[in-house]
Parts: structure tokens; C-alpha cells; sequence
């Protein structure tokens, strides 16, 4: 039964428990052993998953939109950082190539000016060549 607040609201928390034996494992905030790590905190050691699936979830309660499972809890992907890669390092060539696409499509299409934002292709132009047009 939700708590009702002094002021009406209802609080949504309830406790979310760990199913180790769940396939995949699902642990609570805080209870996923050491070794298993989100995809961001492999980005931060220099990791990335490899070429291993998802080993377990990370699940807590939350009122944000995505992701959830069907009870309605948040939840992240974890991976085992002793069968992570090292990540992949990016050539200056390819660096060098991405820098000019990205460039290319900043430029507006009416001006011809590149505005440092990508144009809406809703509008088809940048924002000051739409409102010269509305």
C-alpha cells in the first residue's frame, strides 16, 4: 500500500530485491558483485563488453521513463569486466574523415553558412533562413 505524504503525493518507492537466480541475474543498487560493470564504467577503464552478452542486470526504482522492466523498475546492463577488450583506438585518418562529414552537415542549404549546429532536415534549412521564410 503506497504512503501517503502530508501533502497528498503518494510515494511510488517499494523495495527491490536481488534474483541472483534469474536468467539473466538481477541485483539491486548496490548488490551486483565487483566484477560486473556497466557498459559506461567499461568505457572509463578503457574497456568495452566485447563480444560477451549481457551477464545480469542492475535494477532500482525510479521515476524517469526509460528503460523499465515490467514492474515498472529501471534498470542497466552489466557485463563481466574479467572478459572485457580493451577498447579500439580511432586511426587520425578515420578521425579526420568523421571531423569533414560532421563539417558537411553543418552547412545550411539555403545559405550555404556553416552555423556550427546541424540543420533540422524538418525544416530543411538552418533556424534563421526558416524564420526568414515564415
Amino acid at each position: 500500500m503506497p504512503v501517503t505524504r502530508g501533502s497528498g503525493e503518494r510515494s511510488r518507492s517499494r523495495l527491490v530485491l536481488s534474483r541472483p537466480d534469474a536468467d539473466p541475474p538481477m541485483y539491486a543498487w548496490g548488490a551486483a558483485p565487483k566484477h560486473l560493470r556497466t557498459r559506461a564504467q567499461l568505457r572509463a577503464a578503457g574497456l568495452r563488453p566485447g563480444r560477451q552478452g549481457v551477464q545480469a542486470l542492475l535494477i532500482w526504482n525510479s521515476r524517469a521513463a526509460r528503460p523499465k522492466l515490467a514492474d515498472g523498475t529501471r534498470f542497466a546492463y552489466l557485463y563481466d569486466q574479467r572478459r572485457a577488450r580493451p577498447r579500439l583506438q580511432v586511426s587520425a585518418a578515420h578521425a579526420a574523415a568523421a571531423a569533414k562529414a560532421t563539417a558537411a552537415r553543418r552547412l545550411c542549404s539555403g545559405c550555404g553558412v556553416d552555423r556550427g549546429y546541424q540543420p533540422s532536415t524538418r525544416l530543411g534549412c538552418c533556424n534563421d533562413c526558416a524564420a526568414q521564410a515564415a
